[in-house]
C-alpha cells in the first residue's frame, strides 16, 4: 500500500476506520523528513495490513499542535483507536520495520485494560481535586 496524505479533516476517521495506522508528521523544508520519505514509502509497500499516512505539519498547523508535535519528522502509530508509539526522528528501514512488528504483535486486551485503568486513576484523582479534601470546620 502506498503512503497517504491526510489532513485534519480525515485524521480521526483514518485512525477509527483501520486497525493499524502510522502518521508521518513532516514537513517539505525539513532534510530528515525528506531522507526518512523513501524508507516510509518502501517499508508501506511490504504491509498491505498498515496504513501508511503522512501529515505535513505545514499545511496542517493545527493537527500537528493537538498532536503534540515539536519535532519533525514525528512518527506515531496507532493500533484500535489506541496510540501506541510516538517517537521524533527518522527511522531506517531496520527500525521502522521493528515497529511495524511490534505494533502488529501487540496483545490489545492488555493495552485496552492498560488503557480503561489509566482512565479510572485519572478520573479518581480529578474526583479527589473536586474539594473532596477540604477539612471541615
Amino acid at each position: 500500500m502506498a503512503t497517504v496524505d491526510i489532513t485534519g479533516e480525515q485524521f480521526a476517521s483514518t485512525v477509527e476506520d483501520n486497525d493499524i495506522v502510522l502518521v508521518d508528521f513532516w514537513a517539505e523544508w525539513c532534510g530528515p523528513c525528506k531522507q526518512f520519505g523513501p524508507t516510509y514509502a518502501a517499508v508501506s509497500e511490504k504491509h498491505q495490513d498498515v496504513v501508511f499516512s503522512k501529515v505535513d505539519t505545514e499545511a496542517e498547523q493545527q493537527l500537528a499542535a493537538e498532536a503534540g508535535i515539536t519535532s519533525i519528522p514525528t512518527l506515531m502509530a496507532f493500533r484500535e483507536k489506541v496510540l501506541v508509539f510516538s517517537q521524533p526522528g527518522a527511522l531506517n528501514a531496520q527500525q521502522l520495520e521493528q515497529v511495524v512488528d511490534a505494533v502488529k504483535a501487540l496483545d490489545m486486551e492488555e493495552v485496552h485494560a492498560h488503557v480503561a485503568r489509566s482512565q479510572a486513576e485519572a478520573a479518581a484523582a480529578a474526583s479527589k481535586q473536586d474539594g473532596s479534601q477540604i477539612p471541615e470546620a
